[in-house]
C-alpha cells in the first residue's frame, strides 16, 4: 500500500515534533492507542453479535413457515 521507508519516517517525525512540540507527542501516542483500542473492542463485539443472531422467527429448519 505505502511505500515508506526509514528516510521518510524521519522525516514525519522531526515535523510531527516541530509540529506539537516534545511534551505533547507522548499524550497524542497514549491517546491514539487507546482510541484503535476501543475501535478493535468494538469491532469485535460487533462481529460476535452478528455471529451470535439467530434466524428470524416464524421460520423453522426447512425454511418453511410456521
Amino acid at each position: 500500500m505505502f511505500n515508506v521507508g526509514p528516510g521518510e519516517l524521519i522525516l514525519i517525525l522531526i515535523i510531527m515534533l516541530l509540529l506539537f512540540g516534545a511534551k505533547r507527542l507522548p499524550e497524542i501516542g497514549r491517546a491514539l492507542g487507546k482510541s484503535l483500542g476501543e475501535f478493535k473492542k468494538g469491532m469485535n463485539e460487533s462481529s460476535e453479535e452478528s455471529k451470535n443472531q439467530k434466524e428470524p422467527p416464524g421460520k423453522n429448519e426447512d425454511g418453511k413457515t410456521e
